[in-house]
């Protein structure tokens, strides 16, 4: 089984990093593999809400200078999914948020390919702001239907300096027990797979408020 981790940080080794290396690290103790794929130092614009991609039903965004559509099969391919970034203004940072527009409207459009994946979503941040952006990464997972996986407080790690969460142990050991109930569930979910088969997807239906 493999995890793939999104690091929207601007800093490829920063308190991010060092957050997805223990969640990592407890997953691999688990015969897990995990792959860190660093978005956050890239150029990606948001989501011009041209409806392409629910048109053409390819599993593309119409944006194809960046590396969004290649990140979405990577994301479909694997059992399992970890949004992580550090805090911007109490906030998810600006290139992360682009991504996630795209990635998971293009996966919603396509059938849902994201659905039923284990899925869940940890912050590095300085001082405070950390519930808020964990809970707008928690937005993405939730609306995709995917399994959320929880530690035994919110996946808040604190540092500033590149490293300097380590010495957080109260986060640390967030994330260490994350990644044993990450693994629980991706175990049981694969072993359940053929006895247990996931709810049939509901079409959706959209209404407004207007009328």
């Amino acid at each position: 089984m493999k995890v793939i981790a999104i690091n929207g940080s601007p800093h490829k080794e920063g308190n991010t990093y060092h957050a997805l290396s223990l969640v990592g690290n407890g997953l691999r103790a688990h015969g897990i593999d995990m792959e860190i794929i660093h978005i956050g130092n890239k150029a990606i614009r948001g989501c011009m809400a041209c409806g392409k991609c629910r048109e053409n039903k390819d599993e593309k965004c119409s944006i194809t200078t960046d590396t969004v559509n290649k990140c979405i099969q990577s994301m479909k391919a694997a059992d399992g999914l970890i949004l992580a970034c550090p805090v911007h203004y109490s906030g998810v940072p600006g290139t992360m948020k682009s991504f996630l527009d795209r990635a998971f409207y293009v996966a919603g459009s396509n059938g849902g390919l994201f659905r039923q994946k284990i899925a869940t979503a940890l912050v590095a941040v300085r001082r405070t702001g950390g519930s808020a952006t964990l809970d707008s990464l928690y937005h993405f997972l939730a609306y995709s239907e995917m399994i959320l996986a929880t530690s035994n407080y919110w996946n808040v790690i604190h540092g500033r300096l590149p490293g300097e969460v380590i010495k957080d142990e109260e986060g640390v050991q967030i994330m260490e027990v994350l990644a044993d109930n990450m693994a629980w569930l991706l175990k049981m979910r694969e072993q359940t797979k053929i006895t247990l088969p996931a709810p049939t997807m509901a079409p959706k239906v959209i209404t407004n408020f207007v009328r």
